[in-house]
């Protein structure tokens, strides 16, 4: 019984913290929150767990979703809008249980908003068209390759083997 506490504690302690705070980036200005659509339209397009994640701003579990330990090559596109955001290429095990990433596919397709919920202060990564949750950025990636870890949402994107 308290190994299953602990575990669940440490579970719980991985997700809240997973992904450190970004000091120093400069921030897109995007209202957070602003969607682009009505949460009602968004609702009918995508599945739960992607609503969940991208409109309810959710985060699945560590080491149990579909891209953390995904090694095949293509690209990230996002859910909603079938945009390409991250690729094969700049994906890295960062030992989170999320997808990481050390640079988007195209900086002009997110945005980077203040994201002060659960108490933290972190940098949550936003798709900048529609203004949907992916998942947060941090300063603690690989330094040889611009020192960033996008950690991401497996929900909010699709993988297209290439």
């Amino acid at each position: 019984m308290k190994r299953s506490i602990l575990a669940i504690l440490i579970i719980s302690l991985v997700a809240a913290f997973g992904c450190d705070n970004l000091n120093g980036q400069n921030k897109t200005v995007v209202e957070k929150g602003r969607l682009s659509k009505p949460a009602a339209e968004w609702k009918k397009k995508l599945t739960a767990n992607q609503y969940e994640i991208m409109v309810n701003r959710g985060t699945e579990p560590p080491f149990n979703n579909a891209y953390y330990n995904n090694h095949q090559k293509g690209v990230y596109v996002s859910a909603a809008t079938g945009e390409v955001l991250f690729t094969s290429a700049d994906k890295f095990d960062s030992g989170t249980g999320w997808p990481s990433f050390v640079k988007p596919a195209d900086t002009g397709k997110i945005a980077i908003v203040h994201d002060s919920s659960f108490g933290m202060s972190r940098d949550e990564v936003v798709e900048k068209s529609t203004g949907l949750h992916l998942g947060h950025v941090f300063n603690d990636g690989p330094a040889d390759r611009g020192g960033k870890r996008y950690c991401m949402n497996s929900g909010a994107l699709i993988f297209i083997k290439k």
